[in-house]
C-alpha cells in the first residue's frame, strides 16, 4: 500500500503551514484569543477564499476539490502544529459532512457557503447527562404543523458563539437511551427559543451551552429520515475523532520540537539540560509517542470507510490519548515551572492536547468501545 501523499495533498500541507507559520505565531494567537469572540474572524475567511481549502475534503458537485477524510488528515495536523483555534472540524467535518450525507436542497444550498466561510456550524451531539453516549438524549424535538418544536440543553458546543447554524441531535421518538428514535436537525443559531451562554474552554476555543427553550424551525430544518439518525451522528463523530488525531499528532511534533529546543538552551550544573542522559531519554520517549500518533492517525483515517470502522477508530484514539497526556505531561516537567505559564507556549499546547483528550471518547470511553467489540465478536 502506497503511504505517500499526492501532490495535491503536499501542496495543501505547505500552503497552509506557511500561512499559519505567519497568522498564527504565539503572540499573534494570544492577540486573537483576547479578541471579542477568541477569534480573528479574517483568518477563517482568508482559508476559505485566499487558500480555498475549506472544500479541499468536500465533493466536487458542491463546490470542493473532491478529496475526503485523508485531506482532512492533512490539514488538521497543521492546524495541530499551530493550535489554531479555527471550527474546521465542527464546520467542514461535522456540518458539512451531515449535509453531504443526507443530500437535498438543504445540501446544495449550504455546503458551498460552508466552504466559502460565510456558513459556520457548531455541532451539539453531547448531554450533560449522557457523557459520550450519542443516543442519551433528553432533547426533544416534537411535530408542530409543518415544522418542530425543540425543547434541551446541549453541552459544550465548540463554535457556537459565532455560529451561523446549529447541527444537533433531539429524540423525535423512543426512550431516553434508545437507539431508535434519534433525529438530526441543522437550526439556525439566531432562531427564536435558541438560548446560548458562551464562554471560553481552556484550550482558548469559544463554546456555548445551548439550550431550545420552544424552538421553533421549519420541516427543512431535519436531515435524514426521522428517528434514523443515530448511525449517521456515529459514523460523524467517528470522522471528527479522527481529525481530532490529527490535530493532536500536529501539537505533538510541535511540543517535542519546542522541548528539545528548551532543553538545548536551558542549562543547569553549569550545561544544557540536554546533555543529561534522563532528559535525552525522555526526549526520544516523546518522539516515538509524536510518531506513533501519526502512523495510529493514518490507519484509522484509511479505515473510516470499513466495516469494522469504530473498532480501529477506538484503537487510533485510545492510543493517542494516552500519548497525549504521557508527551504533554514530560513537555512540562521538562521545562518546570515556566512550563505551564500563558507566557510560554509549551503550556498551551499542553492544554490543548488535554482538551483533545476527552473530545469525542477519552481513554475509557474507546477502551469499553474496544471491549464492547471484542466480546461481541466472541459471541
Amino acid at each position: 500500500m502506497d503511504f505517500n501523499f499526492t501532490e495535491t495533498q503536499g501542496m495543501l500541507r505547505d500552503t497552509l503551514r506557511r500561512y499559519l507559520s505567519d497568522t498564527y505565531d504565539f503572540d499573534k494567537r494570544a492577540a486573537m484569543l483576547k479578541r471579542d469572540g477568541g477569534r480573528d474572524p479574517a483568518v477563517w475567511q482568508a482559508l476559505a477564499t485566499e487558500l480555498g481549502i475549506l472544500g479541499a475534503a468536500l465533493p466536487e458537485a458542491y463546490g470542493g476539490f473532491g478529496g475526503g477524510p485523508i485531506d482532512s488528515m492533512v490539514l488538521m495536523e497543521e492546524f495541530g502544529r499551530a493550535i489554531a483555534v479555527e471550527p474546521y472540524v465542527s464546520n467542514v467535518v461535522l456540518g458539512a459532512g451531515a449535509l453531504v450525507e443526507t443530500g437535498g436542497a438543504k445540501a446544495e444550498a449550504l455546503v458551498p457557503g460552508i466552504i466559502g466561510g460565510e456558513v459556520i456550524v457548531g455541532a451539539g451531539f453531547y448531554e450533560p447527562q449522557g457523557r459520550y453516549n450519542l443516543a442519551d438524549l433528553k432533547t426533544t424535538a416534537k411535530a408542530d404543523g409543518s415544522g418542530w418544536t425543540l425543547n434541551g440543553h446541549k453541552a459544550v458546543v465548540v463554535a457556537a458563539p459565532y455560529a451561523t447554524h446549529l447541527l444537533v441531535t433531539a429524540r423525535t421518538g423512543g426512550s431516553q437511551r434508545e437507539a431508535a428514535g434519534v433525529s438530526l436537525f441543522l437550526v439556525e443559531a439566531n432562531a427564536k427559543g435558541v438560548v446560548r451562554r458562551d464562554y471560553p474552554c481552556v484550550d482558548g476555543y469559544m463554546a456555548s451551552e445551548v439550550y431550545f427553550e420552544n424552538a421553533s424551525v421549519g420541516p427543512d430544518a431535519l436531515l435524514g429520515a426521522e428517528g434514523g439518525a443515530l448511525p449517521l451522528v456515529e459514523k460523524l463523530v467517528d470522522h471528527a475523532a479522527m481529525a481530532q488525531c490529527a490535530e493532536a499528532t500536529g501539537a505533538m511534533k510541535r511540543l517535542h520540537e519546542l522541548t528539545l529546543d528548551y532543553a538545548k538552551q536551558r542549562k543547569q550544573f553549569g550545561k544544557a539540560i540536554g546533555e543529561f542522559q534522563v532528559i535525552q531519554h525522555r526526549l526520544v520517549d516523546m518522539f516515538m509517542e509524536a510518531e506513533q500518533a501519526q502512523s495510529m492517525t493514518l490507519m484509522g483515517t484509511l479505515r473510516l470507510d470499513d466495516a469494522n470502522r469504530a473498532k480501529w477508530v477506538s484503537q487510533a484514539k485510545a492510543k493517542i490519548n494516552k500519548g497525549a497526556r504521557a508527551l504533554g505531561q514530560w513537555a512540562v516537567q521538562t521545562h518546570g515551572g515556566i512550563g505551564i505559564t500563558t507566557e510560554l507556549a509549551a503550556g498551551h499546547y499542553f492544554k490543548r492536547l488535554s482538551i483533545i483528550e476527552s473530545q469525542f471518547g477519552d481513554l475509557d470511553h474507546h477502551l469499553g468501545r474496544l471491549e464492547a467489540g471484542l466480546l461481541t465478536e466472541a459471541a
